[in-house]
């Protein structure tokens, strides 16, 4: 028997399908995942690797070039069917999917690109424990860089190329250590800060957030960098441990706290750092 998370994403899912030549509203995924449209869409990202407005259009461009094969229907009237208001960006949109355009399809025997629907399982083996500590924290604050950019975590190399890690450093005697998620556009891009605990009044033209009191899940992420280490564990975390578990994330920002990362040597040691409330029955 699936769980209730489960459950609830292949019932997105089904709703997704079963409106993709039609508007998707956040407020009918909102009722159908029981939460904020803002954490579905977060965890989508993370555990799938793409956005859901992304998923939507490789689902819409598949489905349009079905169409186009099978039916006698006008690219227009396709176009239109899968939300685009116009040809031109129908065309633009189906060839950076299919590498080539609408109208090929029907003038020659083509290759084209197919992504099938999601389904989602909850696969545990339990052999593979997940340890995690419970902390009660009082209200603190963090200072440093908060930038949106195109994927996950590129602030870190805004900070690294303009000087703030440095000037952070001169001032406090520390490098960021803290990566504050604030969530995911529909386009994948990623809100997102670079910081350190700091008790100070003046931030001297740095961006700051607070944390109000909270209860906090901690996990730890050590191992190999290459072999995925840190996603791996944020994976376990989303598809095991949280629909299992009697916690739900709060909606504050996520924080992963770097106690080392030594590409050299192909190590990392991440605290996962996540504010959570309990679920309702």
């Amino acid at each position: 028997m699936q769980s209730d998370w489960t459950g609830r994403m292949n019932s997105v899912i089904d709703y997704v399908e079963e409106h993709l030549s039609q508007d998707i509203e956040e407020e009918d995924i909102s009722r159908i995942i029981a939460c904020p449209f803002s954490l579905f869409h977060n965890s989508f990202t993370q555990i799938t690797g793409i956005s859901f407005a992304e998923y939507i259009r490789r689902r819409r461009l598949t489905l349009a070039a079905y169409d186009l094969q099978n039916t006698d229907e006008k690219i227009i009237d396709i176009a239109l069917k899968y939300g685009y208001q116009s040809p031109d960006s129908f065309r633009v949109a189906f060839k950076r999917l299919h590498g080539l355009s609408p109208s090929d399809v029907r003038t020659s025997s083509v290759t084209l690109t197919f992504y099938c629907r999601l389904h989602f399982e909850l696969n545990i083996k339990g052999v593979e424990k997940m340890n995690y500590t419970i902390l009660e924290k009082e209200l603190f604050k963090v200072i440093g860089i908060r930038r949106t950019t195109p994927y996950g975590g590129g602030t870190w190399a805004v900070v690294k190329s303009d000087g703030s890690n440095e000037k952070i450093n001169e001032l406090y005697g520390r490098f960021f250590d803290l990566g504050l998620c604030f969530g995911f556009g529909p386009d994948g891009s990623n809100d997102y800060m670079c910081g350190l605990e700091w008790d100070g009044t003046d931030a001297a033209g740095f961006d700051t957030y607070e944390y109000p009191k909270a209860v906090w899940l901690r996990f730890e992420a050590k191992g190999s960098i290459m072999e995925q280490t840190l996603g791996n564990v944020w994976y376990r975390i989303n598809n095991e441990f949280l629909p299992q578990s009697k916690y739900q994330k709060s909606g504050l920002p996520t924080i992963e706290k770097y106690i080392s990362w030594d590409e050299g040597a192909d190590s990392c040691y991440v605290e996962i750092l996540i504010p959570v409330s309990v679920k309702k029955n």
